[in-house]
């Protein structure tokens, strides 16, 4: 489906909702009023959101926690009170004619998130602990513990998940979700696919913290409704939502490498948020902007940047109109300005620096969604998303006047989906879940030519990549819920084609049918089990690593798909125990997670030999034995009261090939077998905060290639160290009046300087040999003004 036709779709679609329910003015002048009082214990609540559940209207508590809703439906209705960090309460109240109701909700703490509401589990928003499939949840304050810039460094936080640097020069970074790779894990955007392959090479550090609401993640096959590349899991951003009326500007610098022996460089961002909202509630906006500014970063003094540097400046704005009582259009829009350059002699152009490894994105991403609710819980959504991505490259060394280049891609997917609640289908209630989606991209990547003066020839442009990929899926899912159990099954069927535009390039093509089951049983009121198990695949197109070129004097790394490349696949299982409970103002949580995934015709590396230009090819093949990835996460939650919240997780795994690969070896390279983190907040007193954060990574196997072997070409497998990344943030905040605050902060990132010593060096270093934590030492210090939400 071209995306023209899945725009019509949309509209089409959305106007034969919106005929279901007309709006009459009349009818809705109830003058049914509805006053509030938002508390826990002594303590107002600013600006708690609250909705009458089954239609889209809704409002905000002030500044001291009172709210008011006129114009009401008449009859039974059903109030949502919620908050960040409190439980969501709901409410039963009759509203009538001419009428006005005063209601007091009193909301419990929620210190640790348990009780916090998803979406991401099975397409619709429910509390975390209903759903059959673990679902965790990132949000702003972790980000702001952890002094997260951009999203990369608070993925670190999420039980299963590690962060990595994989270049020296430039800085290409991917997650690792359960020991798999990048790009076993699908990014996703308010729910939708369209963060392309493209955008993925340096993506996770390109998006802002502050444009984020929060990140869920759901590990392991339970994902597979989401399509290709979630044999991992999924990561959904949630971009934040307007609420009411408020704004807030912050600044941030940051002296990377500070009291050490290190050359310590600036880190200066800004941000700015803004949401605005109708007295009505009918009509919202929120803006974001960003702007960072990083020098670059050299730990051995050689001249050569261990840390590129980066020019980011990243605006967007979400709108949403609320149509009569039960429908809502939103529209998402963020174009992402980013220059980021790694090697030397950075005051040069790009070719007359002794390596460069340089990229210029201008990225594009907008997003419309259409929901209409019907009947009582019924819900119908349709959707178009679209990402373009153009990127200018350098990717060279020695002078080398051959190695810009330039990338186009567009990305899109659109799609429908209906949720039906049914009162008892075969068992039981059941809700059924069911969808049509289409996705594509398309790639064009291209080597420019230039003027070789000294033999007076002009060199064209040579086309290195011209890939079309196309995707049509549809799928249904049906969830059984009694007192005890939820049981979901699903099924999606998805239909790929990659077109190569390219000469000699054949048409891959394929059909997928990807199961999912997942199963919640409560065992005792404070005490579940959950188990699930899903199937998924990856296309054999074009992946990030494929758009990124490890460069040095010596030799220069390019990544091929095999002719022959067939599609991976995978057979996923957890299993888990959770245990949560409050006992007086304590609140805990125990989750103990087992995972297991197999996987078939496995993506595997084949390395070539320097040709007489040094150019190495990294073959992508299928390994003839398969893989399996298998081990524990385990997350501990505590919280004694609102003055200290601890979150941590750890996890043991074990990630090898069945049969022998590169070196000889089995198990999977830069995966340490543990890992884990922790995060600690304590409040003294109610304007001083403290943040303890610290992350282990455990020893893993990394391949070298660099200047210090007698054979550089053959290379050697070595085994890293194990770290232990901690760090430190103080907080002091005050009133400057009922509806205004400002933040103080400051503090240290790797306080014992937990950081890769043997960086290679000079001109002809292997620039993929890195491991360990993404940054050495840091101070920071920063101020933050704004409206108290």
């Amino acid at each position: 489906m071209k995306p023209i036709y899945a725009i019509l779709l949309l509209f089409f679609s959305c106007q034969m909702a919106w005929a279901e329910e007309p709006e009459d003015n009349d009818k809705n002048k109830t003058d049914a009023m509805l006053f509030g009082d938002v508390k826990s214990g002594e303590e107002h609540i600013p600006f708690a959101t609250v909705t009458i559940k089954g239609t889209t209207i809704g409002t905000a508590a002030d500044a001291t926690g009172h709210f008011k809703m006129s114009h009401l439906p008449l009859g039974k209705q059903v109030v949502v009170i919620s908050a960040i960090g409190y439980q969501t309460l709901e409410k039963e109240v009759k509203m009538e004619a001419k009428k006005s109701i005063t209601i007091l909700a009193e909301l419990e703490p929620d210190n640790i998130g348990i009780e916090q509401v998803v979406v991401s589990a099975d397409r619709n928003a429910k509390s975390r602990k209903e759903t059959p499939t673990i679902v965790n949840s990132i949000n702003p304050k972790l980000f702001d513990r952890v002094q997260s810039v951009t999203l990369s460094e608070g993925l670190n936080f999420s039980p299963g998940l590690r962060m990595e640097n994989n270049c020296q020069n430039c800085g290409f970074s991917q997650v690792r979700m359960n020991g798999l790779e990048g790009p076993y894990s699908q990014i996703l955007i308010n729910s939708r696919p369209v963060f392309s392959g493209l955008a993925g090479v340096y993506g996770l550090e390109l998006i802002p913290a502050n444009m984020i609401e929060r990140v869920e993640v759901i590990r392991g096959g339970g994902s597979s409704m989401y399509g290709s590349n979630a044999i991992a899991g999924t990561i959904n951003l949630i971009t934040k939502d307007p609420v009411t009326n408020s704004f807030e500007t912050s600044v941030n610098n940051s002296f990377v490498g500070a009291g050490s022996d290190y050359d310590a460089v600036s880190d200066y961002n800004i941000n700015i948020n803004g949401s605005f909202v109708t007295d009505d509630y009918k009509t919202g906006m929120s803006i974001f902007g960003f702007h960072r500014k990083r020098d670059p970063f050299d730990a051995n003094r050689d001249g050569f940047s261990e840390l590129a540097s980066i020019n980011n400046t990243t605006i967007g704005a979400r709108f949403y109109q609320r149509v009569a009582n039960r429908g809502k259009i939103t529209v998402d829009y963020f174009n992402i300005n980013e220059d980021r350059r790694g090697g030397n002699k950075y005051e040069l152009p790009l070719h007359e620096s002794d390596i460069s490894e340089s990229v210029q994105h201008q990225i594009n991403s907008g997003a419309l969604n259409f929901d209409q609710l019907l009947r009582d819980n019924d819900k119908f959504s349709a959707f178009v998303s679209m990402q373009g991505v153009d990127r200018g490259s350098y990717y060279g060394a020695e002078q080398d006047p051959s190695a810009y280049g330039h990338t186009e891609d567009l990305t899109y997917a659109a799609g429908l989906q209906y949720i039906r609640s049914i009162g008892y289908l075969l068992f039981s209630p059941a809700t059924i879940t069911s969808g049509i989606e289409t996705s594509g991209s398309s790639l064009k990547d291209e080597k420019l030519g230039y003027y070789d003066a000294a033999e007076d020839v002009h060199y064209g442009n040579t086309q290195i990549a011209d890939q079309g990929m196309t995707n049509y899926g549809a799928f249904v899912q049906s969830e059984w819920k009694t007192e005890k159990v939820v049981f979901s099954a699903g099924l999606r069927y998805d239909h790929y084609k990659i077109e190569e535009k390219i000469e000699h390039s054949d048409d891959v093509n394929g059909n997928v049918i990807s199961p999912r089951v997942s199963l919640l049983y409560n065992i005792a009121e404070h005490l579940q089990f959950r188990s699930s198990f899903g199937r998924g695949f990856r296309a054999p197109q074009i992946f990030d690593e494929d758009l990124h070129i490890e460069t040095s004097g010596s030799r220069k790394v390019l990544h091929e798909n095999d002719p022959d490349l067939k599609q991976e696949s995978s057979n996923s299982f957890t299993a888990s125990i959770d245990y949560s409970n409050e006992f007086g103002d304590w609140q805990y949580q125990l989750l103990v997670e087992g995972f297991y995934t197999q996987l078939v015709d496995p993506f595997a590396n084949e390395y070539g030999t320097p040709d007489e230009n040094g150019t190495v090819i990294y073959t992508r093949v299928n390994a003839e034995d398969g893989a399996r990835v298998q081990g524990i996460n385990i997350e501990l939650n505590a919280s004694p009261s609102q003055k200290f919240q601890l979150q941590s997780g750890f996890t043991i795994q074990k990630s090898e090939f069945e049969a022998e690969q590169e070196f000889g070896e089995k198990r999977f390279f830069r995966t340490p077998n543990t890992y884990g983190y922790l995060s600690a907040n304590i409040s003294p007193t109610p304007v001083f905060d403290i943040a303890l954060t610290g992350n282990y990574t455990g020893k893993m196997l990394v391949p070298y290639f660099g200047p210090e072997l007698a054979n550089p070409e053959v290379g050697e497998l070595r085994e890293s160290d194990s770290f232990f990344d901690t760090g430190i943030k103080l907080c002091y905040h005050f009133r400057l009046s009922d509806y205004m605050k400002v933040e103080l902060s400051g503090g240290v990132k790797n306080i014992f300087n937990s950081y890769q010593e043997d960086f290679d060096t000079g001109i002809d270093r292997d620039p993929s040999y890195v491991y360990g934590p993404l940054s050495p030492r840091t101070i920071y210090f920063g101020i933050k003004i704004g409206s108290l939400y």
